[in-house]
């Protein structure tokens, strides 16, 4: 069969020169007042990120960038050998199209797409690293100095928003101070003392992912680490994110996840994909391409153990969550509850999971066990002696680190709102290697973030002498310039960016502000326009065409993008429906915060059953 008419007949041009963008026609969704009798609000979105990040070659603010730009066939539909008809030299394009769903494959019985799906998930997409023991410390709200903390608007978004927005100066951090850290934990420094209580940080670090961690709907999927301590005899003395049933139930609910909790509109969970009803964001914890997480964990060592402790972290997937998945097969409606309500916006009903499976989708005709796999694993053995806390008295840590593990470590601080530690952090990396520019940009960042303009401005020198006309220092700079008020400085720094990276949106955001901060709303206006052609729906360009018309006296321009501002800004009186969620489901309500710790478990993993769960 010749392929050729075929060929001609549905390729078309744009497949080939905009990927991404044919991509997100599926894969950047929102829904609106005609769906869910509500408003406009985002659902999943993995072409922002991707599109602002160095994946993609056109951010220029990452933290890291592939050797080469990447979209997303590159990923998901990789050449394979092939005697098709239609092969260009042997060769074409993977349409198995594999990427995250284990449960398809399961349910149909389908093994071989079920491996290579497998194979995907694990071949080093994210790494997991066993990083560092400290000191408590207290959390505690601090504004910056030198600039006021933001009052940015929000987008109206049920995922999370990353670098398409950029990040304010002087917002303030959430710490006081740094604590001393330990780190690297297999330096040998690292030991537990009997007795102590010290916080264990795990670094989750995404590598060959060129959106957010996880993706999709991440409602109805789970994404968890499982944190384990066991003694030289076996005994298991701390276990955070284990599974019941022995593996084929629900996770523990304490466990640090990556997924977004979304409610309806009388607090109740969305857990059935009825996004429709969504109306508040209780959280989202979701880590962008080439960047990290940290998530902290308090032990608690037994007084009279002595000798050795393994500890081991483990990121598991699974999709479809346990809740999910039982309600998709044999959910029906709790017959003891015959008068609940329930509408577009709201279901106040309960479900037992007895339901008739026979006629189920699949060649599955029961609930499946669907499968765990673990994405990444790291695992280390500390002393217990019994006499000198070395956790209480660090040593030069930095001494036996690595560069890029502490780089990591401060992204992942950086991003929680932990500026001190994050600033340490990067200190260290630059103690450790001196010539390594991004090390110096990052500590520019969090001091930025923090208000600490002077220290910004000494970091972003060293940036500058290391590696000058560096884009990401042009850009950072043009920040600090605006901070001051100095903006012929800044709008000379932050073109020289938008200059190598024409497409950055944030940057042309920035350049557009300037512009109207220094009195040139007219001057404003295109940057706003650009911004709106790579996204007809970013919040701020909207934001900023309002007052950019309003001054220019265009009332009918200023009227057109504050109706589309209003439509895209979130509705902040929706947070007060998660109030009652939170006093009702702590763990949850603990993940919430943006600096947290999560503690041992074993009463979860001690129960007998998941009958009614949750």
């Amino acid at each position: 069969i010749d392929p050729e008419p075929h060929r001609r007949a549905f390729l078309k041009p744009f497949h080939r020169k905009q990927t991404a963008d044919f991509c997100s026609a599926c894969h950047k969704v929102h829904l609106d007042q005609p769906v869910n009798q509500y408003r406009w609000i985002r659902g999943f979105n993995e072409y922002d990120n991707w599109q602002a990040s160095g994946v993609s070659g056109l951010g220029a603010r990452s933290f890291y960038y592939p050797p080469v730009p990447q979209n997303c066939s590159h990923c998901h539909m990789p050449l394979v050998p092939s005697r098709d008809a239609g092969n260009i030299r042997g060769f074409v394009h993977d349409h198995r199209f594999v990427a995250a769903n284990t449960a398809l494959p399961t349910a149909n019985q389908d093994s071989l797409q079920l491996a290579r799906v497998k194979a995907f998930l694990q071949r080093y997409q994210v790494s997991v690293d066993l990083f560092a023991l400290s000191r408590p410390r207290a959390v505690t709200r601090v504004t910056g100095r030198g600039a006021q903390p933001a009052t940015r608007p929000g987008l109206a978004s049920t995922f999370a928003i990353g670098e398409e927005q950029g990040m304010a100066v002087g917002q303030g951090g959430l710490t006081q101070k740094a604590v001393q850290v330990i780190a690297p934990l297999e330096s040998g420094m690292a030991v537990l003392r009997p007795g102590s209580s010290p916080r264990l940080d795990v670094v989750v670090r995404t590598r060959g992912v060129g959106h957010f961690f996880p993706g999709g709907t991440v409602d109805a999927q789970e994404v968890w680490l499982e944190v384990k301590a066991v003694d030289q005899n076996g005994k298991v003395i701390f276990w955070s994110g284990g599974v019941a049933d022995s593996g084929k139930g629900p996770v523990d609910p304490s466990a640090h996840f990556y997924r977004n909790v979304l409610l309806d509109a009388h607090g109740n969970l969305i857990n059935k994909r009825n996004a429709w009803a969504a109306r508040s964001v209780l959280y989202v914890n979701l880590i962008p391409p080439g960047a990290a997480d940290v998530a902290h964990y308090r032990l608690h060592i037994p007084p009279d153990l002595h000798g050795e402790i393994t500890l081991t972290a483990k990121l598991h997937y699974r999709k479809f969550n346990w809740w999910n998945t039982h309600w998709a097969y044999a959910g029906v409606r709790d017959p003891s509850q015959p008068d609940f309500k329930a509408s577009p916006h709201y279901d106040d009903g309960r479900w037992r999971f007895t339901g008739d499976t026979q006629n189920v989708s699949g060649k599955l005709k029961q609930v499946p066990v669907l499968p765990i796999v673990t994405l990444a694993v790291d695992s280390v053995t500390l002393r217990v002696p019994g006499e000198a806390d070395s956790v209480a008295v660090p040593g030069d840590a930095g001494a036996f680190g690595l560069r890029e593990r502490w780089n990591d470590y401060g992204i992942g601080l950086l991003l929680e709102g932990d500026l001190k530690g994050a600033q340490q952090a990067f200190q260290k990396v630059v103690q450790l290697e001196p010539g390594y520019v991004d090390g110096w940009i990052n500590l520019a960042r969090a001091y930025l973030q923090e208000g600490t303009l002077e220290k910004a401005e000494s970091a972003l020198r060293e940036a500058e002498k290391l590696h000058p006309g560096f884009h990401k220092t042009y850009y950072f700079r043009g920040l600090l310039h605006k901070a001051r008020g100095e903006y012929e400085q800044a709008l000379q720094d932050l073109k020289a960016t938008a200059a190598q990276f024409p497409q950055d949106r944030v940057v042309l955001n920035q350049i557009g502000r300037v512009y109207f901060l220094n009195a040139q709303p007219g001057e404003a206006i295109p940057y706003f326009k650009q911004v709106l052609a790579i996204d007809p729906e970013d919040l701020m360009a909207h934001y900023n065409l309002m007052l950019c018309y309003r001054a220019t006296g265009d009332a009918r321009n200023a009227k057109i993008h504050e109706a589309l501002y209003l439509r895209y800004k979130e509705d902040e009186s929706a947070r007060a429906i998660a109030q009652q969620y939170r006093r009702s489901h702590p763990f949850d309500n603990n993940e919430s915060q943006p600096i947290h710790e999560h503690g041992s478990n074993l009463a979860f993993m001690n129960r007998k059953s998941s009958k009614g769960y949750p």
